[in-house]
């Protein structure tokens, strides 16, 4: 099902989840957050649905794909004679969706049943900032409906036995940070020596960021008690400008992805931003795209009671679990 940005069918989507749900005995709930995006919500009712219900998130979009490095086309789902599946998706994150869904039809198949509500959720728009997906969907009466005490989400594929666990409340624990730089100069023809152009700054600036990007780099190699989480990554993503060969441009732009580790002090970093914009020289201004405040983090100590529970029965089960901070959010 094609859900690449940037124009996913998100209704073929739920189509197809919502067939599943139903031959799992599930209720099914549509709800259009914004116009031509629908959170869809499965439930599985608990004996006791007073108590606070489990939620199990996942999305349904994808990222987009550039199918000439790819070995076999992105969305046939090619599975390899190693077993290794081949799709747009795999990992980041349908695999996570039917991985609910299975659990799901295994424990009915078992008679299983639960005091708890599970929740199941659906959601578009999550690679590109989930404006139109969750952000909206939380501040909907559906979702205070559900009650929702606990909630799992997309995390990373381990290679090992040792299991990834990435605490996090609200928001990810990486925020990330989309920021766009803009460099003003006088335009004139491509011949003038007289003309000021937008891209001696540009390129000051840009290089302020990518020293950043390369020092935090070189941290991350230095110190082998370090994952990619507790650094923040910076990349250069987009690049701006330019109306024509024989034009000097008088605005340029360069985009920024970063990710913040939780333990960074965000308004240190707003006015590290500002202060490279400032050395650049007089027109260089920056603008967030998505900017995340909230630091918040899940409660990894035994006192709280989800993740004494949660991690009470990972031990039952001898999973080995790790702490770490999400890097991909």
């Amino acid at each position: 099902i094609d859900t690449v940005h940037p124009k996913p069918d998100y209704d073929a989507a739920i189509r197809f989840l919502e067939r599943i749900g139903t031959d799992l005995g599930l209720t099914c709930q549509k709800v259009e957050v914004c116009q031509g995006h629908v959170v869809l919500i499965m439930t599985w009712q608990g004996t006791n649905p007073r108590l606070r219900s489990i939620l199990l998130n996942s999305h349904t979009d994808v990222v987009p794909v550039f199918e000439k490095h790819w070995n076999y086309p992105p969305l046939e789902a090619v599975k390899d004679s190693q077993g290794n599946i081949y799709a747009r998706g795999a990992q980041d994150m349908k695999c996570v969706s039917i991985q609910y869904l299975e659990a799901i039809r295994r424990l009915k198949a078992e008679g299983k049943c639960f005091a708890r509500t599970i929740h199941l959720t659906f959601v578009p728009d999550e690679e590109v900032g989930g404006h139109k997906g969750m952000e909206t969907f939380v501040q909907r009466p559906e979702f205070k409906a559900l009650n929702v005490g606990f909630t799992m989400d997309e995390g990373l594929a381990s290679p090992s036995d040792t299991f990834s666990v990435f605490p996090r409340l609200q928001v990810a624990t990486c925020p990330p940070s989309r920021i766009k730089v803009k460099c003003m100069g006088s335009p004139g023809h491509g011949s003038s020596p007289a003309a000021l152009p937008s891209f001696p700054p540009q390129h000051k600036v840009i290089t302020s960021f990518l020293a950043f990007r390369e020092s935090e780099k070189q941290r991350l190699k230095s110190d082998s008690s370090l994952t990619l989480g507790d650094v923040t990554s910076l990349n250069m993503t987009m690049l701006e400008g330019g109306v024509s060969f024989n034009v000097v441009p008088s605005e340029m732009a360069a985009g920024f992805d970063i990710r913040i580790p939780p333990t960074v002090d965000l308004k240190a970093f707003e006015e590290q931003v500002a202060a490279w914009c400032r050395a650049a020289g007089d027109g260089v201004t920056y603008e967030f795209h998505q900017k995340c405040m909230d630091q918040h983090i899940t409660s990894t100590e035994e006192s709280d009671p989800w993740w004494k529970a949660f991690s009470g029965v990972c031990r039952d089960m001898k999973l080995q679990l790790k702490l770490e901070i999400f890097p991909a959010a």
